[in-house]
């Protein structure tokens, strides 16, 4: 078992990462506030790893809600929904929110959690590679809405993170796979060291060996919470955690949000700001051909589906990340480094974007 620490002064918290530690009660308990639980997971993760979470729990006064799988579920009336429960149960601010499955989840499990009587205690219980990776580290809770993905949400750190690597064992080989799109983002932005191993050991990551598992669980995690730790709340720095996803969300939500797992679209994300960090002369064409043969060897896509380039345009033109009316991108300048960019000549970045005009 290894664990971090994610240092935000009163609001630290650890990224607790092991293998079939779910059940550990002591592991859990100091990080729940009260008596109270609240667990929210969904109607694939719940019949497989529900009963060894609610055996760590048998002391505490327990609700369960159990969502239908899927992007469509994190909205509004979701959120609703899940406010409704904990009031129908008598929930108080001691309460705790633990939120088990992966980035659906984690997002509007936490999004319930800040908004419950202005802000109760929630965990993190990731099982999806994604969530495990990336999302369940940070913070951000959100839910989307028609004009685009994650618009509505707030910055809410947990109380831990508790990341069991066995929930991988049963986690279907689409969504492992799109998991890695996370894993590459942070090789390719932010350590190049990752993204050599894992062009060396890309088959011991396919076949899911379970050091492989911790090894880049922890290592992404790492990575993650020291942008956190150093930009809590993306005034800066932890832009770069958002490599590739201008272009993902853009496309999430131009084919109807669910379409595309989120994972497979960061990886076509990745494609698309390497190339037009290409065409700006930031990087050698030959980055686009490594990151292209990693991602297909890690059996995702890397072109966009045809929903055209003007749609994907007026979709990024919503981007959280504009500031003063320009599209701020996020480019790699270099194998493990990245930057923000504000001055994309409307040529470049219309270029790049015709990928997604179709063949």
């Amino acid at each position: 078992m290894h664990a971090l620490n994610v240092p935000l002064g009163a609001r630290s918290y650890p990224v607790i990462i092991g293998r079939s530690i779910l059940s550990r009660g002591d592991l859990l308990a100091p990080y729940i506030d009260g008596r109270q639980v609240f667990i929210v997971t969904d109607f694939n993760v719940a019949p497989l790893w529900l009963k060894p979470l609610r055996s760590a729990l048998a002391d505490y006064e327990v609700a369960v809600h159990t969502l239908p799988p899927g992007e469509s579920e994190k909205n509004l009336d979701t959120l609703a929904v899940l406010l409704d429960v904990l009031a129908e149960n008598h929930f108080n601010r001691d309460a705790t929110v633990l939120a088990l499955g992966g980035g659906v989840v984690g997002d509007v499990a936490g999004f319930t959690a800040a908004c419950w009587q202005r802000g109760i205690g929630f965990v993190q219980i990731p099982t999806t590679l994604l969530a495990q990776v990336d999302a369940a580290v940070g913070g951000k809770t959100a839910v989307n809405i028609p004009a685009g993905k994650n618009l509505v949400g707030a910055f809410h750190q947990p109380n831990a993170v508790i990341i069991d690597t066995a929930t991988l064992s049963t986690l279907g080989r689409k969504e492992y796979c799109a998991g890695l799109g996370e894993v590459v983002k942070y090789g390719l932005g932010l350590d190049a060291g990752l993204f050599e191993w894992l062009e060396d050991n890309l088959d011991a990551v396919m076949d899911r060996d379970p050091e492989t598992l911790e090894r880049i669980t922890y290592w992404c995690c790492a990575l993650k919470a020291a942008i956190v730790a150093e930009d809590e709340r993306e005034a800066g720095r932890r832009a770069l955690l958002n490599l590739g996803h201008t272009f993902a969300h853009a496309i999430e939500t131009g084919i109807a949000m669910g379409s595309w797992l989120h994972g497979d679209a960061v990886a076509v994300g990745l494609v698309m700001a390497t190339k037009l960090a290409a065409r700006l002369g930031m990087v050698e064409p030959g980055l686009v051909e490594r990151v292209e043969a990693l991602l297909q060897a890690a059996e995702l896509p890397t072109r966009p589906p045809p929903i055209g380039a003007a749609r994907m345009k007026s979709l990024m033109a919503l981007d959280k990340k504009i500031a003063g009316g320009k599209l701020r991108l996020v480019l790699p300048d270099a194998l493990g480094s990245s930057r923000v960019v504000t001055d994309v000549p409307d040529a470049e970045l219309d270029a790049v974007l015709a990928l997604a005009d179709g063949p």
